[in-house]
């Protein structure tokens, strides 16, 4: 069974930093595109970073310079290194994998907050 579970999230003040991994399970992760996206009540779900199967990089214009994202293959594990937390950035986070011929899996979120 494919599963995507996140770690990492909790309560951060404003400019502090949190890392949230995401560890994968039944698929072949070397192969498939990872990212994170984060909803915050009543808003869209929108992508904040994701890293190709080849170590390519995108981000959100809203977290560029801030949030970096990672993978370790051997580990199975793709990363969110947040740092200059804002309270904008307040939201449940979610690891996606992604492959062209299977499809998306998600993981079921971790909890993001960011308040003084």
């Amino acid at each position: 069974q494919v599963q995507l579970v996140e770690s990492g999230g909790g309560l951060v003040q404003p400019g502090g930093s949190l890392r949230l991994s995401c560890a994968a399970s039944g698929i072949i992760f070397s192969i498939n595109n990872m990212g994170w996206y984060r909803q915050a009540p009543g808003k869209e779900r929108e992508l904040v970073a994701r890293i190709s199967s080849g170590g390519s990089t995108n981000y959100a214009d809203s977290v560029k310079g801030r949030f970096t994202i990672s993978r370790d293959n051997a580990k199975n594990t793709v990363f969110l290194q947040m740092n200059s937390l804002k309270p904008e950035d307040t939201a449940v986070y979610y690891c996606n994998s992604q492959h062209w011929r299977i499809g998306d899996y998600w993981g079921q979120g971790t909890q993001v907050t960011v308040s003084s």
